[in-house]
Order: structure tokens, then sequence, then C-alpha cells
């Protein structure tokens, strides 16, 4: 689950074994390797949003001010090697074509228009969250030829690739951090479409520039385009963004009849570990059922919000989303919603809301009013796995981190980031920073593997 983070107290979660950030020596920015938070979808208490309101590392109030100022700006790029190509920034999805804007897009449910909107719409993705929207637009006359969706931030909750060290290290040394760029879906760690622009037309060439370009006439510290694709990583790469990497648990989909000849594939002591927690929930009296957007009744979407809410508030994070923007999501999508609800002795206590394309189920938020072991696993992993076995569906990503997925047979998918930093100093300590970071990243899935989940036979 989704989960975002105090306002008034930023709670560090250990998950994540090593993040190499920066840090300030004697006046100079320098390299270190200290901890920093890296928190998981789905599992970690502490992520990962909060109001703009709340002073973030690195930003004062005077930071705050300029970014409403930068929010007013529409921005052209200039273009001169690429005539009758017109790129600037909107500052709202509603300005763009929605046809036009999700021919770019491509599948993935999180940057097509409809979500994009109902974020906006909702209240969820603003000025006052700390996500102004400033997407980017590359136009030939009345035609869309690339789009980026950007949002301007003011602190760095919400992203999952996290930045903390680097902002921090700013501050110190008297940079201002915020606002900068970022580039991705709001409250999302899901790699998709970012460059959204035919591969290897001339949008999908200048988009790079555009940001780097964008960065500059602003006066933004950076630009971070996180969750990268490899057609995209391919372009970034290649205009000079630095690169860093994590790692996720996807569950694949290997052809599997049903859910026992999934466990068939597992080695005996996992499998058996998953049938005494599914056995254990059956025994305590809890049920489950699956439910899609175009199913749902207006007490679905009631009860997915109050759990939502519930869990968001009970770990004293600040809930975002509304009743309004679940329901008008499970409108836009329909059947790619999947809502999942617990029952515990006929009455419901537990629920979570998923959402899938052709290819992959996309876990997000879930939540409970009572506990009980394997609860967790039960609605937001088996169920999961039993839809994709039943819809054929390839992929399930439940989110980001999480080491305990692979023992539940997820295995270790590297993501990617890319980012851009002003600011020749910084830019230069971070540099070495993530070489280092990747150096112990590539150890981190080497040994991730050696811990699979599945018999060897089934490699």
């Amino acid at each position: 689950m989704m989960k975002a983070l105090s306002r008034s107290r930023r709670t560090r979660c250990w998950a994540r074994p090593l993040d190499f950030g920066v840090s300030v020596a004697f006046g100079k920015i320098t390299t270190s390797s200290q901890l920093t938070c890296n928190c998981t979808s789905w599992g970690c208490a502490t992520n990962v949003d909060t109001r703009a309101a709340r002073p973030s590392p690195g930003i004062d109030r005077g930071d705050q001010a300029r970014s409403t100022r930068h929010r007013k700006r529409t921005s052209v790029i200039s273009t001169p090697d690429l005539p009758g190509l017109t790129i600037r920034q909107l500052t709202a999805i509603s300005e763009v074509d929605a046809d036009a804007w999700n021919r770019l897009a491509g599948v993935n449910p999180f940057v097509r228009y409809e979500y994009l909107a109902a974020l906006e719409d909702g209240g969820a993705v603003d000025a006052e969250s700390g996500w102004s929207p400033c997407h980017l637009v590359a136009e030939r006359g009345d035609q869309l030829e690339g789009a980026v969706p950007l949002y301007l931030k003011t602190h760095s909750y919400g992203e999952f690739v996290f930045d903390w060290a680097w902002a921090d290290a700013a501050q110190r040394a008297g940079l201002p951090y915020y606002p900068k760029l970022l580039s991705g879906s709001p409250l999302t760690p899901v790699s998709g479409p970012r460059l959204m622009a035919e591969p290897g037309s001339q949008a999908h060439a200048a988009l790079p520039a555009a940001l780097r370009e964008i960065c500059q006439l602003q006066g933004l510290s950076s630009v971070h385009v996180n969750f990268v694709e490899p057609q995209d990583a391919t372009v970034l790469r290649k205009a000079g963004f630095l690169e860093r990497c994590d790692w996720q648990y996807h569950w694949q989909n290997k052809g599997y009849a049903d859910f026992d000849a999934f466990l068939a594939a597992l080695t005996h002591k996992k499998r058996k570990n998953i049938r005494q927690e599914r056995r254990k929930l059956a025994n305590a009296g809890w049920t489950f059922e699956r439910v899609t957007g175009d199913q749902a009744e207006d007490w679905h979407w009631r009860f997915i919000n109050s759990l939502y809410r519930e869990t968001f508030q009970r770990k004293g994070n600040w809930p975002l989303l509304t009743e309004d923007i679940f329901r008008q999501l499970g409108r836009d999508f329909g059947a790619q919603v999947l809502l999942v609800i617990g029952r515990l002795d006929g009455v419901h206590q537990a629920g979570a809301w998923l959402i899938h394309d052709h290819h992959t189920l996309y876990g997000r938020y879930w939540g409970c009013f009572s506990e009980s072991p394997g609860l967790h696993f039960e609605t937001c992993y088996y169920q999961g796995i039993e839809f994709c076995i039943e819809q054929g569906l390839k992929v399930f990503n439940p989110g980001a981190q999480g080491l305990h997925k692979v023992a539940r047979g997820f295995e270790p998918v590297q993501t990617l980031s890319f980012h851009e930093l002003t600011h020749p100093g910084l830019r230069d300590a971070v540099e070495r920073s993530l070489k280092v970071e990747k150096i112990h990243q590539d150890q981190r899935g080497a040994a991730i593997a050696e811990h699979s989940a599945f018999r060897q036979d089934q490699g």
C-alpha cells in the first residue's frame, strides 16, 4: 500500500540497505554513504506524501512563493534546429486534447489522460499539495507529437526515488533545491512512458533538452525523470542525464493453469508457508471477493475510501485521494479497476484498490479495520496473482520495495530514473555518489536473486 508521510516528522525506513547520497563537509559538497529512507508501497508504514504548506528540507517560504510564480508561467522552449516544432508547458492536463495525449501515452493507466485528470480535478495534484502540473507538449501545427507528464515540486514526497540526501546537501551548501521538476505519475512507483513521442522522432530526441532548458529558464535546481522505460532511458542517457537504478519485485505469469500450478513451481518450504497463511485466514473466518470498477456499487467506493483514509490517518499521514477520485477512476477505467474486498465473519473489514491494462496488474492501495496474520499478503498479493492467472495477465506489479515479496514468488526487476542538476558542484557530487550506489545496487540484485522462491528446475 502507498502511504503518505507525516506532516510533523519524517520516519525512516530501513527496508533498503544502502542509499548513497551527498553531504557537505567543510563547505564543499562531497559524497557520503549515509542511510536514507526508501520506503515501500503496500508494505512500509512510512511513505510518501505531505501538503506543501509544511516547509520541506532545503526550501524556505521564499522558495514557496517563488514556486507559485513558476506555476503561473507558461514557457515556450526554443527549437531552432527543429523548424516547425513548438515545445511549451501547460498548467493543467485539460489544456490538451484527451485523445491526442492518450495516443502518445499508450496503455499504461498511470499516464493516461483520465488518470492524471482525475488527480487534478479531485485536488490531489495542485500547488497546495506540492504537485503543480506543468506538463510539456511538443506540437507541429495543431498536431501533438510529444508530451511529458511534468510537475513542479516543492518537496520530495510521493516520488519513490528518494533524493532527500541531495536536498539536505544543497541546503547545507546554501543552495536552493526546491522547487524542482519531476516527470512521472504522481504518488505512483510504476515505470511507464515519460518522453511520450514516437521512438526515434524529432520530438522524442528534443524532449530531454527541453527539460534541461526549462530548468535554466525558470531558475530551478533540477529535473528528475522517474521510473523510466528502456526506450526513454536510451534517449536520456544519450542526453547526459545522470542514471540511477533500484529494485522492485514483480510476479511473472509463466503460463500457470491455476494458483496450485504456481505453487507447484515453488520450493517445498515456500509452497508450504503460503498454503499455511491462506489456511489460517480461512479458519479465522476471512473470505474474499473481487469486484471490477464497472461492477462496483455505491458502497464499494465509500468502503475503499474509508479504508484508505483510516489507514493513512492511523499512521499520522495525509490522504490526498478522495472518494470522488476513486469514483471517477472507476467510471473512467471501468473493468480495468479491481477491488478486493475481505470479510471477517461476513463483515467487510479489508480491501485493496488495483488497476490493470492488457498486460500488467498494478497494486496501489490497501487497508483493513481488523488485523490478522497474513491478511496483507492475501489481500494484496495472492488475490492479485489469482486474478492474473484467471485473466491471462502476464505481470503483477504490487508496488515498490518489499523483500518479503521474494518469498512469495515475486522476482527482482530493475527500475531506472534519470536526473539533471543545474549546479555544477552538486551535480558532480551526485554523479560520484551514484557510481558508488550502482555497485551496491548490482550486488544487492545478485543477492536477492539467490533467494528465489522457485525450485531450481524452474529457472
